[in-house]
């Protein structure tokens, strides 16, 4: 069956008599597609029929690798039905194979049955695929954590409420002089990559990110009440992560020509609102407020103290690491001043 979701091109299930149903996810790229392309579903696909059989214990069909492996099994008979979805939705619909080991095949009997089932069987895929589409790629676009409270109910504007986190904003340092000398298409793909690095580390270290803001990453690190350091430790080893996963990108890069592209991190702690916020028919699951705003601003001192990475002071003695106090700064927009550190013995 085909999927929406941007890492798959299909999804199977497969089902032997006396095991498991397992489910298989198709990736996308060239060596997937040349395999579906090799397959009887393709074969049908392509010649725009609905149906196929294949009579295995004549030879038939053996040019299909899978259909080649059903015979070896014992397979006599193979058959395949394509059901095909509503129009309006970009899942074309689902193909449903079935293989017989019995003398001499499926028996005209069975044939009907099978035919007289596939619209319920196609009509309850499609439930379960629109429903699979819609969670994971309200996953893929807002994040597990947010798509798991917008699918719960929270969906009105103004819903929401405070939570404490550890916040991380990443930001590609002298991104923007990059898109005068590179094409669209170039810059699309270096933001690709030191996201995709960035999201691995948030993810893995139990963060998630809630915007890609330009060429700026904002994620956060909910606290639990009773153990706030530990959502600052993990923001930290994340940030850590990725700036080291960042020098190994770079240096491959620039092997082959490309340009080198530092990232800028800070982290701070606080108390921000976590919700819907905007219009009544358009709106963003986020993070608002003074921490966010104050985070945002400590951001732009990475260039001028030449550091990549920066703690604000509730962030730095909630995490309790040795670090080393680089000044007090005037933030635009904030009407106290900032205490700013950076990791002890941290190199510019």
């Amino acid at each position: 069956m085909p999927s929406l979701h941007p890492m798959y091109r299909g999804v199977a299930a497969n089902f032997e008599r006396g095991g498991a149903i397992v489910l298989e996810n198709a990736e996308h790229g060239s060596e997937t597609e040349r395999s579906f392309e090799m397959t009887p579903i393709f074969h049908l696909l392509s010649r725009g029929e609905k149906t196929g059989r294949w009579n295995l214990a004549k030879g038939e069909g053996l040019q299909y690798a899978e259909l080649h492996e059903f015979a070896l099994a014992g397979g006599t008979d193979h058959v395949i039905s394509i059901f095909e979805f509503p129009k309006e939705v970009a899942l074309r619909g689902l193909g449903f194979s079935l293989t017989s080991d019995a003398p001499g095949g499926f028996s005209d009997n069975q044939l009907a049955i099978i035919q007289e089932l596939l619209p319920a069987l196609g009509l309850a895929a499609y439930r379960v695929a629109v429903s699979k589409t819609a969670t994971e790629i309200l996953a893929v676009y807002t994040g597990a954590r947010t798509s798991a409270r917008i699918l719960a109910g929270e969906t009105r504007r103004g819903m929401g409420g405070s939570i404490d986190a550890a916040i991380l904003i990443a930001d590609l340092r002298n991104f923007t002089a990059l898109t005068e000398v590179y094409q669209p298409a170039e810059i699309v793909g270096f933001l690709n990559e030191h996201f995709e690095l960035i999201d691995r580390h948030v993810e893995e270290n139990s963060g998630e990110i809630l915007k890609f803001m330009g060429d700026s990453v904002l994620a956060i690190f909910p606290t639990e009440a009773d153990d706030p350091q530990k959502a600052c430790k993990a923001a930290l080893t994340s940030a850590q992560n990725l700036l080291r996963a960042n020098e190994e990108l770079n240096r491959e890069r620039t092997r082959n020509g490309g340009p080198d592209i530092g990232i800028d991190v800070v982290l701070h702690l606080g108390e921000v609102f976590y919700g819907n916020v905007g219009a009544h028919g358009r709106l963003d699951f986020t993070v608002i407020g003074r921490a966010v705003n104050e985070a945002s601003r400590l951001e732009k001192l990475c260039g001028m103290l030449e550091q990549h990475l920066l703690l604000s002071e509730s962030f730095a003695a909630t995490c309790a690491v040795p670090c080393d106090y680089l000044g007090s700064f005037e933030l635009r927009g904030v009407s106290k001043r900032a205490d700013v550190f950076r990791l002890a013995g941290a190199a510019s």
